[in-house]
């Protein structure tokens, strides 16, 4: 009679564990291609930058832009950039 299962020379808990490494290892491919990163996120920006840049785009006049600025200024703490 042929063995099989645990009893066959030790070579099914290689073959196993393999397996398991190959399952295991699948899945953690799966989740770091399709999980976002978070390193790959970009940074968040300056407000003032972001004021300046719709100044540019002609979305706010410049007495919105300089009073939106005065306002970033005055509640800007010294934990901030």
């Amino acid at each position: 009679m042929m063995p099989y299962g645990w009893h066959d020379g030790g070579w099914g808990i290689v073959w196993m564990i393999l397996s398991w490494g190959v399952i295991v290892a699948l899945l953690w491919a799966a989740v770091r291609v399709f999980a976002p990163d978070r390193d790959r996120r970009e940074p968040p920006r300056d407000p003032k930058d972001v004021l300046a840049e719709r100044f540019a785009k002609s979305e706010i006049d410049v007495e919105e832009y300089h009073e939106r600025l005065r306002v970033l200024e005055e509640t800007r703490t010294p934990t901030s950039r």
